[in-house]
């Protein structure tokens, strides 16, 4: 079965900070919450920003909204502060600028861009920003990808048009990085993901198509007409083929597209801004058709009944929430 960890997201903002400070407050928590970084703002408008950092054992997660202004990381940064990780920016809001030694890239919302965090670079926001960031060590990168230097900066689209992995991986990394009802995290799915999209074939083919097909299946979890057939037709291989990268796993499809409609009906019936819908509302909107099919299945799965579930949450609720 599938090891959750609970999200702990953690939430910094210079909004009501003295406006004289916020830059230096700002260096100072990135400093020490995610990669330190030299910033300076655009116009005279004071820095306001947030970030909601979420440290796991292996990776850190992290949500960056913020208005104009510009980061760096130079030489004499870089020895002081090492950060000894990769890090992938995924640009939700704002057109942003990097420069590197290999040149300029603008990244667009929808892009994604991946760097060596210990290498000099610059990055500007003019109209403000909203990223998800990973970070993950340079060992760690290294043993998933069987990437041991990332000599220069890449750019994936993760739009609907995109790169199908680098969206799932975008999606569970903002499920996460949230405050409000932050998704569990399998922090192997994300190192998977990150695998398959940065260094194909590292772990072998099927573990480039097995992840693949997760993205898929993430992507498209709320579809009842979601099968085998169709996942394996959108990851490039055959139905039977499909069957054999899973079973290698010891699962199955449809029984992983079971176990993912089930966690996420589970979230919403957990959590008290959502319990108020009815079972069967959970039920599909987690992608299943038959309603007693899931009720059975998250009997099964979790030892107690989804009305049951649902009813505590409705108890647990604070009065006026």
């Amino acid at each position: 079965m599938t090891q959750l960890t609970p999200a702990a997201p953690v939430a910094f903002s210079t909004e009501g900070l003295p406006e004289g400070r916020r830059v230096e407050l700002w260096e100072s928590h990135n400093a020490a919450a995610l990669i330190g970084l030299r910033c300076r703002t655009l116009t005279a408008a004071p820095l306001t920003a947030t970030e909601i950092n979420v440290q796991l054992p292996r990776v850190h997660l992290a949500r960056v909204r913020g208005t104009s202004h510009v980061v760096e990381r130079d030489q004499e940064l870089i020895r002081r502060r090492p950060a000894g990780s990769v890090a992938l920016y995924f640009s939700l809001a704002g057109e942003a600028f990097f420069y590197h030694d290999d040149g300029v890239r603008t990244v667009q919302p929808g892009e994604m861009l991946i760097c060596d965090a210990d290498r000099p670079f610059l990055r500007g926001f003019s109209h403000g920003l909203e990223e998800l960031v990973l970070k993950i060590p340079r060992l760690v990168f290294a043993e998933v990808t069987g990437i041991a230097e990332l000599s220069q900066p890449r750019v994936t689209t993760f739009g609907p048009d995109g790169n199908a992995v680098a969206r799932a991986l975008a999606r569970r990394v903002g499920a996460v990085a949230r405050t409000e009802n932050p998704e569990p995290v399998d922090e192997q799915a994300l190192l998977d993901l990150v695998a398959a999209l940065a260094g194909p074939g590292r772990h072998g083919v099927s573990g480039t198509y097995r992840a693949a097909a997760h993205a898929y299946i993430d992507l498209h979890l709320g579809d009842p007409a979601l099968s085998a057939a169709r996942v394996a037709a959108a990851v490039g291989i055959s139905a039977r083929h499909l069957s054999r990268v899973f079973a290698e796993a010891g699962s199955s499809v449809p029984q992983y597209i079971l176990g993912r409609r089930l966690e996420a009906a589970r979230r919403l019936l957990d959590h008290p801004a959502t319990a108020p819908r009815t079972v069967a509302e959970v039920a599909r909107r987690s992608g299943f058709a038959s309603i007693s099919h899931f009720s059975t299945a998250f009997t099964a799965r979790f030892g107690e009944r989804a009305t049951d579930v649902r009813r505590q949450a409705l108890a647990n609720r604070r009065p006026g929430a």
